[in-house]
């Protein structure tokens, strides 16, 4: 495992999880928390307001949690009900002793959507969350009614500093820790096609730090560029974990995305 190519191991565990792991301000009181069972896990959630627009999905980035959203919710739910979860194994939910890989985190989220009843939902997702939203878009369209994707990869090599071809890669198994299986699905995941993208009919929206440090800038101005109709997002003065950086700013992206 610690003999993967030190670049992939370096830029994303540092940048993602460690952003992930600072501390965050205290939420707004959600309307309602708990542990859903599905999909053989239990996966923690809380739900936020009642308004009238689409209801938003917010999905955090790998090895962190929901409360990464704590600074948005409030906002995001004068006018839709908003909810957040913990990605299997991440945070508060559990997992199995299968792999975490994103096709079965984007699973365990539509069976969310499900269980909550929601219909189709305004996806927002940051890094891991942005893939397993374009996962969804893929795999479920008819789920979205809208995608705002930030710094996500469709391959290894869409990150700032991939890894070489012939350099040895831990394999996507289950770990004991779960930090060493992330690390070990950014290595091996995603495999999204040009093709696969080019099939994804929701709104969507391909943002990024201007100085993001985690993927390449390029690499999401290609994913913009081959999801008919998307619009690509230059966001000012932040690096990959956007949502902690400029926590105003974001959200008025967001909403400025919604209201379009």
């Amino acid at each position: 495992m610690r003999d993967v190519a030190r670049p992939l191991l370096i830029a994303l565990p540092l940048l993602v999880a460690g952003a992930a792991e600072a501390g965050h301000p205290p939420a707004a009181p959600p309307r309602e928390a708990g542990f859903a069972e599905i999909r053989g896990i239990s996966m923690y959630y809380r739900v936020y307001g009642a308004g009238p627009g689409a209801p938003v999905l917010m999905i955090h980035g790998g090895l962190g949690s929901a409360d990464v959203w704590n600074e948005q919710v409030a906002a995001l739910a004068v006018d839709h009900t908003v909810v957040v979860a913990d990605s299997r194994g991440q945070g508060r939910s559990g997992r199995t002793a299968e792999p975490i890989t994103y096709e079965a985190m984007a699973e365990d989220y539509v069976a969310l959507i499900d269980r909550l009843g929601l219909g189709k939902v305004a996806l927002v997702g940051w890094s891991d969350g942005g893939i397993i939203g374009l996962e969804i878009a893929i795999r479920h369209p008819e789920r979205l009614a809208r995608l705002f994707v930030q710094a996500a990869n469709t391959t290894p090599d869409g990150l700032a500093a991939p890894p070489p071809a012939d350099a040895p890669r831990p394999e996507l198994r289950h770990y004991d820790d779960v930090r060493d299986e992330i690390q070990a699905l950014w290595a091996n995941e995603p495999h999204i096609t040009d093709a696969e993208l080019a099939a994804i009919r929701v709104p969507t929206v391909v943002a990024i730090g201007d100085h993001d440090e985690a993927v390449s800038i390029a690499h999401d101005r290609a994913i913009a560029a081959a999801i008919p109709g998307a619009r690509f997002l230059l966001l000012p003065d932040v690096g990959h974990a956007a949502v902690l950086e400029d926590p105003a700013g974001y959200t008025r992206a967001v909403l400025d995305f919604l209201e379009e």
